[in-house]
């Protein structure tokens, strides 16, 4: 005798949930221009707090008076040639640092590699003030080649002696070299200053990190953060695939050694102009990717734009926090910057997986 079996209809139902559920959510790529254009707005409203707020604070008449109708009064002169130069600045070394630290993390798979942990930023300062000394000003190009070439010989310096068994630079070596290599140039300006009072100035702005001189710098050398732009969105299909593995990448057409040169090359031009506008700021390139991923995910097609935006956001509020603190002076915004990303370097560093990226 058979014996009917009665059908819950309840037991079923669940089936059809993911997928009503899937076909309700919001899609992924939805969310995630959304948030590339919250982050506009984000560094429109950066920007106009940053042409707000100086030594004094000026009036909204005042802003608007010195952006559209300014005739050479105190507040328009404030306000176009003193705030606006430092607030370029300030976006395009936050973008250019932004983007190299995402570039970084993802090519050593470490999540607390930084062009200042790494030696870059030092390595490019280095050359910079070496040459100051001797020299006297130097000219924004000058200034750019010495950066890129003190970077570039940095960064040899520090992948070659982390790879030199052969089996690869683990996180934790390219951590330790990058931090012997900044050391060693930390102390051989130290003797250069020792030499040569001349250098005292020169190493002053350069060892702190600020935006308040190098406008001139930017307006002579804004096609290498184009450059340096393209070269790290051209490099995103390869770090995506080298996430997967070497032998995936392949697999997908991508060349490991290819892919990485092409890195080298984004975060050293990157890199070095960052130096070359504001100094050898720390930490900025270490916070920023780890925010640009928690909001864009594994991507790096979203994540390296969204690293710019946000190293362009984070650099211009921390100026504005150095103006407002130390009134009627002002903090520097690399120490602005190293008291933000200090204590987030060591709670990444304690993390039980901050190897993983």
């Amino acid at each position: 005798m058979v014996q009917a079996t009665a059908v819950n209809p309840a037991r079923h139902q669940p089936a059809s949930l993911p997928y009503d559920k899937e076909r309700r959510a919001i899609p992924r790529t939805t969310l995630r221009t959304a948030s590339l254009l919250a982050l506009a707005l984000g560094l429109f409203a950066a920007v106009a707090l940053s042409l707000w707020v100086g030594s004094s604070t000026s009036t909204p008449a005042e802003l608007g008076h010195a952006l559209f109708a300014p005739d050479g009064s105190a507040s328009d002169i404030a306000i176009r040639e003193i705030r606006w130069p430092r607030t370029v600045t300030a976006l395009a070394a936050g973008a250019a640092l932004g983007m190299a630290g995402t570039l970084i993390q993802g090519h050593t798979r470490n999540p607390i590699a930084e062009p200042g942990l790494l030696g870059i930023n030092q390595g490019a300062a280095l050359a910079i003030v070496a040459v100051a000394v001797f020299t006297g000003p130097l000219a924004p190009w000058t200034q750019a080649v010495l950066a890129l070439g003190g970077a570039l010989l940095a960064a040899l310096v520090v992948f070659g002696i982390g790879r030199v068994d052969g089996r690869g630079s683990s996180p934790i070596t390219l951590v330790l070299v990058g931090a012997a290599v900044t050391a060693l140039c930390a102390a051989v300006v130290s003797a250069i200053v020792l030499l040569s009072e001349a250098a005292l100035e020169t190493l002053r702005f350069w060892q702190v990190g600020s935006v308040v001189q190098g406008y001139d710098s930017f307006l002579a050398l804004w096609p290498l953060l184009v450059l340096g732009s393209v070269l790290a969105l051209a490099n995103a299909r390869g770090l995506n695939a080298l996430t997967l593995g070497e032998d995936s990448a392949r697999s997908l057409g991508v060349t490991a050694a290819r892919a990485r040169t092409l890195g080298l090359a984004a975060i050293v031009a990157l890199s070095g102009l960052a130096v070359t506008l504001a100094g050898p700021i720390a930490f900025l390139g270490l916070l920023v990717p780890h925010v640009a991923r928690r909001i864009f995910g594994a991507d790096y097609r979203w994540v390296i734009p969204g690293s710019a935006a946000c190293g362009a956001l984070l650099l211009c509020l921390a100026d504005v926090i150095g103006r407002v603190l130390a009134r009627p002076g002002e903090l520097p915004v690399g120490v602005v910057v190293a008291l933000i990303g200090a204590p987030f370097f060591i709670y990444v560093a304690r993390r039980r997986k901050a190897v993983s990226v």
